[in-house]
């Protein structure tokens, strides 16, 4: 197998730092996306030397247990064969290791387009962890060309960059975070117009925020995820399982023992916000929801005889009549979360 042309290969069409909790991880992550190119095509077991140039830069990638779950794991894959993504993500990994940072989660996956991969991995500082991918690229294409001999100039620049200080960690909290492809804004209208006064305090989180920046704020006493219809991010993220996966990212900014408000069909989310240490309540237009929606809820909202009504504890309360010319979905999942932000309350007065 030829050697594939050095450079330019391999192209960087994003980057960026994701500071909260994340699609892929509740640690700040670096995301880069790439274009691979010829690459696609080519694996680390099919060009001479290639493995033992980069053990011998990197030594410490012996350390890597990779899928394989044992040292040397990742050894084993890049003998056997991987491709240019995957090998990026334990390069940057392993650069910051070099630098005394222990970090160790990462992913490689197919990408948003055609010919396109994401590589995501932990960091410990965001403008380490930003260069660490960029580097962890011109690693590889070098190791790839027959041309790396060693590391020391990027492991020399990643330390410099570490001495610097990081950007600030997240510390805002708010009352509820609202996310999901239905109207957020009508659900943060709906919960003022039903008497919460803070409305800085409600923050309207788009999917496509959540995937690129992750979430905004490091922690809120409740969440609503209105649907898991979305519209605003690629084609990938709509599919079910990821659609699940990137609402839920707002149950992991919920304080423990807090609330998330889900739909009552919506049950992987709902075991997500239990994951996540929070407590569900769920919602439906319905005037009756089915029991394996609700065996496990604190509270449900629904709709019975043209009125909002929220069973809690065998408990029924009527909260008002529902507006016919206005979404349903809205006004039964507000209500339900003006009732969520009142049952943390009154758990805080009784502490």
């Amino acid at each position: 197998m030829p050697r594939p042309d050095p450079y330019n290969e391999i192209r960087l069409t994003g980057l960026r730092s994701l500071r909260g909790a994340n699609f892929w991880s509740r640690r700040p992550v670096t995301r880069m996306d790439v274009a691979v190119g010829e690459y696609d095509e080519i694996h680390s077991a099919e060009v001479p030397g290639f493995t033992e140039a980069l053990l011998k830069a990197m030594p410490g990638l012996w350390e890597h247990r990779c899928s394989i779950g044992e040292r040397g794991g990742f050894v084993t894959r890049l003998r056997r064969g991987t491709y240019a993504p995957h090998i990026a993500e334990h390069v940057g990994l392993e650069l910051q290791t070099m630098i005394g940072h222990d970090v160790g989660y990462g992913r490689a996956r197919g990408g948003d387009r055609e010919g396109e991969y994401t590589v995501v991995f932990e960091h410990l500082h965001a403008e380490v962890g930003t260069r660490a991918a960029a580097l962890a690229l011109e690693t590889v294409q070098r190791a790839f060309a027959g041309e790396l001999d060693t590391v020391e100039h990027a492991v020399a620049e990643l330390q410099a960059l570490a001495e610097a200080p990081d950007v600030p960690e997240l510390t805002a909290r708010v009352l509820c975070g609202i996310t999901g492809g239905g109207d957020r804004a009508a659900v943060r209208d709906e919960m003022l117009r039903r008497g919460v006064s803070d409305a800085e305090l409600i923050v309207d989180v788009t999917p496509s925020y959540l995937l690129n920046a992750g979430l905004p704020y490091a922690r809120s006493e409740i969440a609503v995820i209105l649907d898991t219809d979305l519209q605003d991010v690629p084609d990938r993220y709509r599919e079910e399982g990821r659609n699940e996966q990137l609402v839920s990212v707002l149950a992991d900014g919920v304080r423990r023992n807090g609330i998330v408000i889900v739909p009552a069909p919506e049950w992987e989310v709902q075991d997500a916000a239990r994951a996540a240490q929070c407590r569900v309540a769920v919602f439906s237009t319905r005037d009756a929801v089915p029991a394996r929606h609700t065996r496990v809820a604190i509270a449900v909202g629904m709709v019975r005889d043209g009125r909002i009504v929220i069973e809690t504890r065998g408990e029924t309360e009527d909260v008002g009549p529902l507006r016919a010319e206005e979404n349903a979905s809205v006004q039964v999942a507000a209500a339900l979360a003006v009732h969520a932000l009142h049952e943390l309350e009154r758990d805080d007065a009784r502490k």
